[in-house]
């Protein structure tokens, strides 16, 4: 890869951060703190949080085998996109490419902080070519976006694809592994030291049932990781969120057995979902969702709507025309919805729509 202060946009290469009261006596002890004009009243809650959250990347490097100095944590893995763009992308300047089709927060953080935005469609399988990929990059490209288990695709990606791409690029490649818990795909966070140039991001969302929370990581080498720390703000992940993410890793036996049973169910799901008559195709998938493709997805969402069912209707994405996006949920959701989509395709309501032309 290029040196990283050579890929670093210069302003913020010589940017001074903002220094926290807890930053500047970080390290010795303290009984009186009269220094961030805080009430002396309510506390914990009264004091302005650790502003790097050692303790929970303490325990987090634990649990995803990785160095605490390799973790940053943001509100959300959307943080964590946003300031790749704010550290590395110069506006109206640099580029960026990625798959398509793939999580759209990459694009529209492209479009706000107006940098170009290159997407490079997959082919039928859902699958990239690095060499694809590659010749859509110039001397200005910054960034690379994969996403594995893709979404909303849900397959994953060629791995050693994203090995030449990794090799290949002169810039930074970020694998987005929101869904990695549900695949059997090794994660590329374990190749951290191998590959100076990557970062890999994950979050608290999906496997670990805390989307409410909004606890994103992105694990990438200490000099990466120091420059995010360098721009985003001081106080990015508050002490509520900071104390339940410790709650929730100091036994991970319910998240695990959650995995466990959404994983039980997908085929179940999926098996159910292929033999409607209004099912041309289920794609094969490593998250938690699948992709379907049907007669007439706009129609069978709202039909769907209308019983109170909600899934996503991914026909204007790219080779996902006629397609939905289906989580897997409780096996009594599941139960709820192939007993509704049996009743539109069985009970009349298909058939009485292709009759109509609707």
């Amino acid at each position: 890869m290029k040196p990283l202060d050579e890929l670093t946009r210069p302003n913020i290469r010589t940017l001074a951060p903002y220094s926290s009261a807890r930053n500047e006596y970080s390290g010795r002890q303290a009984r009186v703190f009269l220094d961030a004009n805080e009430s002396p009243y309510n506390n914990p809650y009264n004091r302005y949080p650790d502003p790097l959250q050692q303790e929970l990347k303490e325990v987090i490097g634990k649990v995803k085998g990785v160095a605490p100095s390799q973790i940053f944590l943001g509100n959300g893995s959307d943080e964590a996109i946003d300031l790749l763009y704010r550290c590395f992308a110069e506006p109206r300047v640099d580029n960026v490419v990625a798959i398509e089709p793939t999580y759209g927060m990459y694009k529209v953080c492209a479009g706000i902080n107006d940098v170009a935005y290159r997407p490079v469609l997959l082919d039928a399988d859902f699958q990239l070519s690095a060499e694809a990929l590659l010749s859509a990059c110039d001397e200005r490209t910054k960034l690379v976006w994969l996403c594995s288990p893709n979404n909303p695709t849900g397959n994953n990606l060629d791995a050693a694809e994203m090995e030449k791409v990794l090799r290949l690029f002169q810039g930074i490649v970020v694998i987005d592994e929101a869904y990695a818990e549900f695949s059997a795909q090794r994660s590329f966070r374990y190749r951290l030291d191998e590959f100076p140039n990557l970062v890999v991001l994950s979050t608290f969302s999906k496997a670990w049932a805390s989307a409410g929370v909004r606890l994103g990581m992105a694990f990438a080498s200490e000099a990466i990781i120091s420059i995010f720390n360098k721009v985003k703000y001081p106080y990015n992940v508050n002490q509520l969120t900071q104390e339940y993410a410790l709650h929730h890793l100091s036994d991970m036996t319910q998240t695990e057995n959650w995995t466990s049973v959404l994983l039980e169910q997908r085929p179940k799901l999926m098996e159910a979902v292929e033999r409607l008559p209004f099912c041309q195709k289920v794609f094969p998938t490593d998250a938690n969702f699948f992709l379907v493709r049907v007669d007439d997805a706009q129609s069978v969402y709202e039909y769907l709507v209308g019983e109170g069912i909600i899934v996503r209707n991914r026909s204007r994405v790219a080779l996902c025309q006629n397609c939905l996006r289906i989580t897997v949920g409780t096996p009594e959701e599941n139960e709820e919805l192939i007993k509704a989509l049996e009743e539109w395709g069985d009970g009349g309501k298909y058939a009485a729509h292709t009759t109509s032309g609707s």
